[in-house]
């Protein structure tokens, strides 16, 4: 039997207040229990508020414009286009303020063309809006986590180990490499929550694409095959932005600045 969007989830006046509830809830944790790296100019409880309201506003407004978008092969590449700097801006100011954070373009882009050029020239999904988009959010979504934390976690770490790094450049190693050899192992820490979905998928996780199409009325197996071919591209798309990142990072492309700040 195939059920409706508004019977699974009614959006009404308990959807609201429920959203709202929830929405308060996680920045009161946030706020009771100091989760924020600094005590001075970080504030996740208003982060946490800021981010639902700015999520419940966006996706209003996309959900007037996809339907129009859609319709026209010009205006989907501008939408896809308009996702693809926007995921820029976010993963290079979540990285660093200074100049460099352009530079999260090559390992986003990198990640992402290569495999919807690929689904598009072997005809697995076609040349339509409707399909081109979500998935296309899907694997950006997945690279941006992926930049984000790569970037972050290796400049942590050439920063707390500088001194090691200098004891590398002093044994003759290239300052490519000495940098390499500190960021490298915590940047590839930012592929365990990609691999840790693909690993449990079915037994802990049930991703909504999965249940999206059962719920539709889709072949099981069907759904399934769709489902690991998503999880498997994304494994794809986070391997190659955490390499290129890294590599950014490494060759002093991509640097902390002295007044990073933690908001996109």
């Amino acid at each position: 039997m195939q059920l409706s969007a508004a019977s699974l989830l009614p959006v009404n006046a308990t959807f609201a207040g429920l959203l709202v509830a929830l929405l308060l809830a996680a920045a009161a944790a946030a706020a009771f229990f100091h989760l924020s790296p600094d005590a001075v100019r970080t504030h996740r409880a208003r982060q946490i508020l800021l981010a639902g309201a700015r999520g419940a506003l966006q996706l209003a407004a996309v959900s007037v414009v996809i339907v129009w978008v859609v319709r026209s092969l010009a205006a989907t590449v501008a939408f896809l286009t308009l996702m693809l700097l926007v995921a820029v801006r976010t993963a290079g100011r979540r990285i660093t303020r200074d100049g460099t954070w352009w530079t999260t373009a090559l390992p986003l882009a990198a990640g992402v063309l290569p495999v919807m050029a690929a689904l598009l020239a072997t005809g697995l999904i076609p040349l339509d809006g409707i399909v081109l988009i979500p998935v296309t959010g899907i694997l950006t979504g997945g690279a941006l986590s992926a930049t984000v934390l790569a970037g972050r976690r290796a400049l942590d770490e050439l920063r707390l180990r500088h001194g090691e790094v200098e004891s590398g450049l002093a044994l003759g190693l290239t300052e490519r490499d000495a940098r390499l050899e500190i960021a490298r192992p915590a940047a590839s820490e930012a592929l365990i929550p990609g691999l840790d979905q693909t690993r449990t998928v079915g037994l802990v996780t049930l991703p909504g694409a999965f249940v999206g199409m059962l719920l539709g009325g889709a072949d099981p197996l069907a759904a399934g095959a769709v489902q690991l071919f998503v999880l498997v591209a994304l494994m794809a798309v986070q391997a190659v932005a955490v390499a290129l990142t890294t590599e950014l990072v490494a060759r002093g492309r991509l640097h902390a600045s002295t007044h990073t700040s933690d908001r996109p």
